[in-house]
């Protein structure tokens, strides 16, 4: 039975570090969130550890510069790890070929920057749809466009049998009021089609590996039953840590504000139905993150 609870500090004590989902927890695409901004500060004040897990299609340092303009100040949280990373570590180990067709903004496109980790990356070249290996996803080119717009492209690329890497598994995410599609929504559609789709972002295990070498690599081990993670992605932040096996935290005021009719907190027969309905059974719940 999932507990709604008051705030962050009411459960703190039972864990040792958090993955802490951004997008719908700590900012909304636009600005932060001061009181998530303060439970954050105040949980690693009590000598917490906190590790942003985020399907960014994007470098750590990326987002880390994206943070700074959103107004998350750096004592927030202690390290970060993106799906972009984990998506560019298989890029160029070869998973989908060397010659790879990109799909997504231009703002994209550090994550063909090779991963300092791998001792002999393959060298990529990016080219057009009809040379290509593979596909790329970061995002579809418009955010706001039909993922059906891709049907033409898809049905071609399924016949060459190219795979699609998905570096945001994310369907859709809201930057203040409007409501954007992701990579994810694109992936999903290619493999409806019969195309081969590969992730590397939540609930995909190679995301929470990443964020567990983060931890590692601050000298810090932390049991399973120590971690604690935080989303509002029913089907990738909830998903995801049951798949790990640890607890986690369900924002319902993000994604699943209206069915989980919140306010400051969520109404509890409709937040029972909505997570009958998705199957999925986070260990607590709570409007916001506070």
């Amino acid at each position: 039975m999932t507990r709604i609870i008051p705030s962050l500090s009411e459960v703190a004590a039972n864990y040792d570090a958090l993955f802490v989902d951004l997008w719908g927890c700590v900012h909304n695409g636009v600005s932060a969130f001061p009181r998530a901004v303060a439970a954050l500060q105040a949980y690693r004040q009590n000598g917490g550890l906190v590790v942003l897990v985020t399907n960014a299609p994007r470098t750590r340092t990326a987002v880390e510069s994206h943070l700074k303009q959103l107004g998350v100040p750096g004592d927030a949280w202690d390290s970060i790890a993106t799906s972009g990373d984990s998506a560019r570590v298989a890029l160029y180990q070869g998973a989908i070929g060397r010659k790879v067709y990109f799909i997504g903004m231009d703002g994209d496109t550090r994550i063909f920057q090779p991963p300092e980790i791998l001792d002999d990356p393959v060298d990529i070249q990016l080219v057009p749809l009809a040379e290509a290996e593979g596909i790329l996803c970061t995002g579809p080119f418009d955010p706001f466009a039909d993922p059906s717009v891709n049907r033409a492209d898809f049905l071609y690329a399924k016949q060459k049998g190219l795979k699609l890497l998905c570096a945001n598994p994310d369907i859709v995410v809201d930057r203040g009021e409007r409501r954007e599609w992701c990579a994810g929504a694109l992936a999903r559609l290619y493999t409806e089609m019969g195309g081969e789709s590969l992730y590397f972002g939540k609930p995909h295990p190679p995301i929470y590996d990443l964020a567990r070498r983060r931890l590692s690599a601050m000298g810090k081990r932390v049991a399973e039953d120590r971690i604690l993670a935080i989303g509002d992605g029913i089907q990738t932040d909830i998903a995801g840590a049951m798949g790990e096996d640890i607890d986690s935290l369900f924002i319902t005021g993000g994604l699943a504000v209206d069915e989980t009719k919140t306010s400051h907190q969520p109404d509890p027969d409709a937040l029972d139905a909505y997570l009958q309905r998705e199957m999925q059974h986070p260990t607590y719940a709570i409007g916001f993150l506070r």
